[in-house]
């Protein structure tokens, strides 16, 4: 166990080791000095004035996303379409938070559920054809990103719908109402730095994630389905129920994660908007974080800082000559760094694998 502990650690500091001098040689054949570069990156997203606590602003709802797309990947459901799902999420908790209304405290919990509720239905969809009809859930749920996008452009347009009366958008077009001061998420002054309690919010769902993965009957019957459907459906757990569970959950984390960009995101969101392009590639990135942290939850809160880090980090880049675009890159090698050490594992355990077969034989 040791020995194979060992290999993991030395295949994974290599993997980040040549990603890190790649996304080094990529800066200096673009024009620029990487360390100039790094120290940009770092500023930008820790050590700048309030810039970590704006970091962890931007990793919460792909913290949030990941979350969701983790518990899909635990039932062996592919679940690609998060981006549509927290539009449209994001559109029901506008839709329904501005007429119901109520005491700020009250409106933004309104406006949460609204928001999980709306992006579970949007994933319910894809759901429902996959159990009922047997259309595969990546194909829909990718699809319904572009479908998500229309409908929301179409509500934007319609002052019945989402779009903000012309007196409270002024020279703007297609943007909602603005959320009021009270019907925000609380933000935590610490050092300098505002830390929005969205932050808080993940990671206690994080750990209760984490926990019903790992210690309910509900969390081994969805890792039971997603290792082998056929041994679960013997032993009574139903592919239906479960996978369609599995896939709301994770569009309702996803609803979710719009919703605190919405109402905790500030500036770095829309500004308390919801406006055409919300989504912002959230959706997207959480589901790199997932990706990446390979169904482990703790995991997915480092992953998730660490791409926040990147794009908090990377509009300083740009001071240093270097295009701030170069940021999506070395966040790709990061990436293919962290997949590739599973991916050689694999690869030798089933050769060894063989080699004993045949040596049996």
């Amino acid at each position: 166990m040791k020995a194979r502990a060992g290999e993991w650690i030395a295949l994974y500091t290599i993997s980040v080791l040549v990603a890190l001098v790649l996304s080094g040689v990529l800066v200096e054949v673009s024009g620029g000095d990487w360390w100039p570069v790094l120290e940009a990156l770092v500023d930008g997203s820790v050590r700048g004035p309030q810039r970590w606590g704006q970091t962890l602003g931007i990793a919460a709802p792909m913290l949030l996303v990941g979350l969701g797309t983790i518990v899909s990947s635990r039932a062996g459901l592919v679940n690609i379409g998060q981006e549509g799902q927290l539009l449209f999420g994001t559109a029901v908790a506008v839709y329904f938070g501005f007429r119901i209304g109520g005491p700020g405290p009250l409106n933004v919990l309104v406006l949460l559920a609204f928001g999980a509720l709306g992006g579970a239905v949007w994933a319910g969809i894809a759901g429902v054809l996959r159990t009922h009809r047997g259309v595969p859930e990546v194909l829909t749920t990718l699809l319904m990103v572009t479908v998500a996008g229309q409908v929301v452009a179409y509500g934007l347009k319609k002052q019945s719908l989402l779009l903000a009366p012309a007196a409270s958008r002024g020279n703007r077009n297609q943007v909602s109402e603005q959320l009021a001061a009270d019907n925000r998420l609380p933000v935590l002054r610490v050092f300098g730095n505002e830390i929005p309690s969205a932050t808080f919010l993940a990671v206690i769902l994080a750990i209760l994630v984490a926990f019903a993965m790992g210690r309910t009957v509900w969390g081994v019957r969805l890792h039971m389905l997603g290792r082998n459907p056929r041994i679960a459906r013997r032993v009574g757990v139903s592919e239906q129920k479960y996978g369609l569970a599995a896939l709301l959950v994770g569009g309702a984390f996803a609803g979710l994660a719009g919703a605190v960009m919405l109402t905790g995101g500030g500036f770095q969101f829309s500004n308390y908007r919801l406006v055409p392009g919300f989504s912002a590639g959230i959706g997207w990135t959480g589901l790199l974080v997932a990706l990446v942290a390979r169904e482990k939850v703790l995991a997915a809160v480092g992953a998730a800082f660490v791409f926040a880090a990147l794009r908090n980090g990377s509009g300083f880049v740009n001071s240093t000559g270097v295009e701030s675009r170069i940021t999506e890159v070395v966040q790709g090698f990061l990436v293919l760094a962290l997949l590739i050490p599973p991916a050689v594992m694999f690869l030798r355990d089933r050769r060894r694998s063989r080699a004993a077969s045949a040596a049996g034989v």
